[in-house]
């Protein structure tokens, strides 16, 4: 199909002869050119229906070769126009996107971090969304609203509308999607508040918390619908501009095609769902209303200024998509369309503003962490107060000692203590004196504290005198050594445990005689002694031998 139309072909200029012709004051071989079939139009350009070259200058050809190539040739497809109004205004408009950009990296610094431990329940992303898909939007924007300077710049449509178009779609998907995230996160925000007092008061398997996880899954289903009718696509019949009757057979019927149509009632449903879920959380998480025009005017009044805001921004942007999916004239698509306004203000001013109404409502907000902490001081005040309970001002514990110093070693702690406890009571010059002595160890450092010793009570009491137990027995070892401990613990203990078994041993001497001494086995202690120990009140003689007992009868 040839680029212009055919009444704008024009014939080639008269040369020096009949092979010769003069196009931008540069001599081609005219035999050359209608062998490879170039045809010269009115608009300046030669074109055989595959190359398309401009011949005005400073842009014509140097010379043409045999082979039908061209020395120092400029393609139609350059851009080699001037910025025109489209262009002008879409670099203001990319100025404005990347500074909401610069804002969208701020509140995602802000409300993204964490002041308190993750939650299951709350994933620290659910709050982050909404900025990622901000940023999103920014960054799509930028690079549809920089292609549209070479939209104006080309001499003939070629990639750059496609670029335009393409990311200008993408900017749209993912305003909505801002929309969604701020909804959907604002219910969940004011479920994390509700269960926060009581983590009890909803159920996780009721009906509220089924929509609550089905609703998200139906958005993104039609979300990725609406990007799948249109992503995937021939775009090349976009670029068909170059001539009126090109733009009817080619570009019209492509931007106005069943998939674009569709792709627009696919955002439209995007918009229902998320009014939808605001509504849901509405009625679950704010005070409920009774009867139909109770409950319109509550869902209005308890509906945050954010969201009347967002929402009919929000309703703009499929009502624009089915607009240019019916008219042509009022598309993105178009290159050289009369309706420029309308391509920015219905199609980016609806995206940009959303992304400021976010931002400056993301500056008044707080972090949720740092709010949530602050809702608990004062839940805890209001407790407090009701059982009387009067919170003690930060300096307290600095005053009256409950802060340690970081400086203050142990003995300095214990004489800290003793004095809270004994006030400034007169104390034994001996026992102060041994108490700050500083016990030096074996290599001559000091030590904190030195060893316990009886002699340091001032009671001036000392336990018993036991021998260490030098045997074998583990429970005969175990029970001396308890018994020391006993008479460093209780001194006063030990000498009547010591007193009652004098006095139970007198009482034993009065029943017959002594029993006969314990002696203990050392551990280098050869065989025992198998023999009889000779009493002198035994009435038996030792020297016959031992009686053998025939029958029960003898005993």
């Amino acid at each position: 199909m040839p680029l212009f139309d055919a009444r704008d072909i024009l014939a080639f200029p008269g040369g020096d002869n009949a092979t010769d012709t003069v196009i931008g004051n540069i001599h081609l071989n005219l035999t050359t050119l209608k062998h490879w079939n170039y045809t010269y139009y009115s608009n300046g350009t030669l074109s055989n229906g595959s190359w398309c070259l401009l011949t005005f200058e400073p842009y014509q050809p140097a010379l043409v070769f045999p082979n039908g190539t061209f020395l120092n040739v400029t393609w139609c497809w350059s851009p080699t126009e001037p910025i025109g109004v489209r262009a002008g205004i879409a670099i203001g408009y990319a100025i404005l996107f990347g500074l909401a950009l610069i804002l969208t990296m701020v509140n995602l610094t802000k409300h993204g971090k964490l002041h308190l431990p993750a939650e299951k329940r709350f994933f620290p992303i659910g709050r982050r969304w909404q900025w990622y898909w901000a940023a999103w939007v920014c960054a799509t924007a930028m690079i549809s609203l920089l292609t549209t300077v070479d939209v104006d710049r080309y001499f003939l449509p070629e990639l750059p509308i496609i670029l335009t178009s393409f990311f200008w779609y993408l900017m749209q998907m993912g305003a909505i999607a801002v929309v969604w995230e701020a909804v959907r996160h604002w219910g969940s925000w004011m479920e994390r508040q509700f269960i926060d007092p009581d983590p009890f008061v909803l159920r996780e398997d009721d009906k509220r918390a089924q929509v609550e996880l089905y609703v998200p899954l139906f958005f993104y289903l039609f979300l990725w619908l609406n990007f799948f009718m249109i992503v995937p696509r021939n775009w090349s019949k976009i670029e068909h501009q170059r001539y009126p009757e090109q733009i009817i057979t080619d570009a019209a019927p492509t931007a106005t095609d069943a998939r674009f149509k569709t792709a627009a009632f696919l955002l439209a449903v995007c918009w229902l769902i998320t009014a939808f879920s605001l509504r849901h959380s509405i009625k679950y998480y704010c005070p409920r209303n009774r009867g139909l025009f109770n409950r319109i005017r509550g869902f209005i009044r308890y509906m945050p200024l954010r969201f009347k805001l967002l929402l009919p921004l929000a309703a703009v942007i499929p009502a624009y998509q089915a607009l240019v999916a019916w008219h042509f004239d009022y598309s993105p698509l178009r290159v050289n369309g009369s309706n420029k306004a309308s391509i920015f203000a219905g199609g980016y001013t609806p995206a940009l503003l959303i992304l400021y109404v976010q931002a400056i409502i993301g500056f008044f907000n707080p972090n949720e962490d740092l709010e949530l902490q602050r809702q608990r001081r004062v839940r805890t005040q209001a407790l407090n107060q009701e059982i009387g309970i009067v919170v003690k001002p930060s300096w307290w514990r600095r005053n009256n000692g409950e802060i340690m110093d970081p400086n203050e070693n142990m003995r300095d702690q214990l004489l800290r203590n003793v004095r809270e406890i004994n006030g400034n009571k007169a104390v034994d010059p001996a026992t102060a004196e041994a108490a700050t002595l500083t016990t030096i160890d074996e290599s001559g450092k000091p030590i904190e504290m030195g060893p316990v010793s009886p002699t340091l009570v001032s009671s001036g009491l000392s336990g018993p005198q036991l021998t260490p137990y030098t045997g074998q027995s583990d429970r005969r070892r175990g029970e001396r050594n308890l018994e020391l401990a006993a008479g460093l613990l209780f001194p006063d203990g030990a000498k009547s445990a010591a007193a009652n078994a004098a006095r139970r041993r007198a009482e034993l001497m009065q029943d017959g005689p002594a029993p006969p001494p314990y002696l203990d086995n050392n551990a280098g202690s050869g065989s025992r002694s198998v023999t009889r120990s000779v009493s002198a009140q035994s009435e038996g003689s030792t020297n016959q031998p031992p009686q053998v007992i025939k029958s029960m009868l003898d005993v």
